[in-house]
């Protein structure tokens, strides 16, 4: 059982981590070279989709990862669950005031308010990135160290 949540963990955090780095990397940055109105009407489209992927993603995957712990997967699993989990509480304190800014219909889009918010999510972002990365590398390591049969 241990093995399987080990494994369903580091798949959803492996699927977190690819989402957040291509929101990041490639996203993110098209959305900006296209200008504030674009990049804001474009962020408008995407950012309920990106949530109702990500979160599912964060949760069940830190979950998972904690249940691995408590049987017995060690600390690295654990890490990473406390580490994909923050990603959570991370969104709804520090980046939910910039996400409800930009979906704000009074938001000018061709402001420099609206740049400012657009540059200030990206870098918010990329705390979430980090937080993914390392949450699947210490999952990866709790996978590889599990005994096998």
């Amino acid at each position: 059982m241990t093995a399987a949540l080990l494994g369903l963990a580091l798949t959803l955090a492996g699927l977190f981590a690819g989402g957040a780095l291509y929101a990041g990397l490639v996203e993110h940055p098209a959305r900006l070279l296209t200008g504030p109105p674009m990049g804001v009407a474009h962020f408008r489209t995407s950012y309920p989709r990106g949530t109702r992927l990500q979160a599912p993603l964060a949760l069940l995957g830190a979950g998972a990862a904690v249940l691995a712990w408590a049987g017995g997967g060690g600390r690295p699993a654990l890490l990473g669950g406390l580490l994909l989990g923050l990603v959570v509480p991370f969104t709804l304190l520090v980046m939910l005031p910039t996400n409800h800014r930009l979906m704000d219909p009074a938001l000018g889009p061709d402001t420099p308010e609206a740049l400012r918010l657009l540059r200030r999510w990206g870098a918010l972002h990329a705390v979430r990135i980090l937080l993914s990365l390392a949450a699947l590398a210490l999952l990866a390591r709790a996978a590889l160290a599990w005994p096998r049969p």
